[in-house]
């Protein structure tokens, strides 16, 4: 079923690309919440976790969509923010390894 929205065809791929741009947007969101608590600027790591669920979601959706720029920009933004995590829990380690002073 296709929906007409201001002159743009709203169908299936479209109402998931839709989603995946909410997971994404919503990270920076998320960012600006956790800030403005700490009264500094700080990325949670739901950040993380938002930007490889948005980014996935619009990597499939570029795929479906055929568009390789899209498609390997979001694509490879993922190997980033998964390193990113992979980065935050090795510190985790350590720290929690750490003798206590």
């Amino acid at each position: 079923m296709n929906l007409n929205l201001f002159g743009f065809t709203i169908d299936s791929w479209t109402a998931f690309g839709f989603l995946g741009q909410c997971f994404f947007g919503s990270r920076f969101i998320v960012q600006w919440l956790a800030s403005e608590r700490k009264k500094e600027s700080y990325v949670p790591v739901i950040f993380w976790y938002l930007s490889i669920l948005g980014g996935i979601t619009l990597t499939i959706y570029a795929i479906g969509k055929r568009d390789i720029v899209f498609t390997m920009g979001q694509g490879l933004g993922c190997f980033i923010y998964v390193r990113n995590l992979i980065l935050i829990y090795k510190k985790k380690k350590r720290e929690e390894a750490a003798p206590a002073v």
